[in-house]
């Protein structure tokens, strides 16, 4: 007789460990999948070319109803899971109760709002899914229309961007020194806010959102200085928080995001848990290469196979309307460390590596990416780069060819 598996949460890493489990073991489990949003699995990252009109909804869906059905797996979309009773093994949905062998959570992460007056105001979203794009959409088609992104990470710049490219005249907030400051160095981040200016969108750092003003929608944004910037769109994008409202309800050991052992399991050995809600030694990720990984462990242990969870150094790649900027490792690096630099201004370029002795420890790329495959590969591989450090700035086919 099969075991029953539940699964909360529609995302993009509870899909891939479907792929995996569908794959490793076919016949284990009657499975059920629910998701809050009436759609199927879709990437996630590709939400911001669907909001900049470079791809449509239908052609980033990953695993749709057919796909689904192809698997004997029943989905049950549009349909939020309320409750876990553990001692029943039960979970609760608006339909009912359904019972499990085996649960895992993949509720993924929730948008962090500014606690500001007026966050509730109409006009004012995040960028999490599908309704957030198509609200922005219907603000970027009314005429002459302005949009204030809050928050300089990697989806308030693309967010940005987008809304941009649709017309709308776009104001960027961060509150921090420099944009991206978890993934770019100061210099870097320079020549991305000025590649961002130079394409009409105001960015201002250091900038405190004191209020959010308007009548029942949104007409403008406050700023602790009393600098006023006009609105009809309000994008919040200032992080996100684990999603573990039913985890701590349920009893589960919870810090930051659900606690997972090496294999993905939580406090209870039949509840597992994967992707951005999950914490793993004091870690919770939003990167998806990790939470892939996750996935892969996630259902290697449902199907009884020897599995541990080892995350690799990860890097950011992000592609801005044209920008091009890589980042990995300890970018920063400290006392003990060197930094070979390389710009050329006049072809927007700029490349940091952080060598601790006679190993690359972290890089920054701007204009330029081509190259950070490699230079990933040789943090991760820890191997000397005696031998090429000389030309280890101008990439790996001629540093290779040097050290030949």
């Amino acid at each position: 007789m099969k075991q029953r598996l539940v699964i909360v949460g529609s995302g993009m890493a509870s899909g891939r460990m479907l792929e995996h489990l569908c794959a490793d073991a076919p016949d284990l489990f009657d499975i059920t999948l629910f998701g809050a949003e009436p759609h199927g699995n879709y990437n996630r990252i590709m939400l911001s070319p669907v909001l900049a009109g470079e791809e449509t909804f239908g052609e980033i869906v990953t695993h749709d109803a057919a796909w689904y059905a192809a698997r004997n797996i029943s989905f049950r979309f549009g349909e939020a899971v309320t409750k876990i009773d553990r001692e029943r093994k039960v979970i609760v949905s608006r339909n009912g109760e359904t019972a499990y062998d085996k649960l895992v959570i993949a509720t993924g992460s929730a948008p962090f709002i500014l606690p500001v007056a007026g966050k509730d105001l109409r006009g004012v979203v995040a960028f999490r899914d599908l309704d957030d794009v198509e609200t922005m959409l219907t603000a970027a088609a009314k005429p002459d229309a302005k949009a204030v992104v809050i928050g300089g990470g990697l989806l308030g710049l693309e967010a940005a961007a987008a809304l941009k490219k649709r017309g709308m005249d776009v104001v960027l907030l961060h509150l921090m020194d420099h944009l991206m400051e978890l993934q770019l160095d100061p210099p870097a981040a320079r020549l991305l806010q000025n590649e961002l200016e130079g394409r009409g969108i105001r960015v201002r750092c250091r900038a405190e959102t004191k209020a959010l003003l308007g009548h029942k929608r949104i007409e403008a944004v406050l700023l602790d200085d009393g600098t006023i910037y006009p609105a009809d769109l309000v994008v919040m994008a200032a992080g996100i928080r684990p999603e573990t409202r039913i985890a701590t309800d349920a009893g589960l050991h919870v810090e930051r995001g659900v606690l997972v052992d090496d294999r993905m399991q939580t406090s209870d050995s039949d509840i597992f848990a994967v992707g951005e809600c999950a914490e793993h030694d004091s870690r919770c990720y939003g990167f998806v290469e990790p939470l892939y990984e996750m996935a892969a462990v996630a259902a290697q242990s449902l199907a009884g196979i020897e599995a541990r969870f080892r995350p690799l150094k990860f890097a950011t790649n992000l592609k801005v309307t044209g920008v091009h900027v890589f980042s990995a490792g300890d970018f920063m690096g400290g006392t003990d460390c060197e930094r070979i630099l390389y710009s050329d201004p006049s072809l927007g370029v700029y490349k940091k590596l952080v060598l601790r002795g006679d190993k690359l420890a972290g890089a920054v790329l701007f204009g330029d990416t081509a190259d950070g495959q490699w230079y990933l590969e040789l943090i991760r591989a820890q191997t000397s780069v005696a031998a090429t450090r000389n030309n280890l700035a101008f990439g790996r086919a001629l540093a290779m060819r040097k050290a030949a």
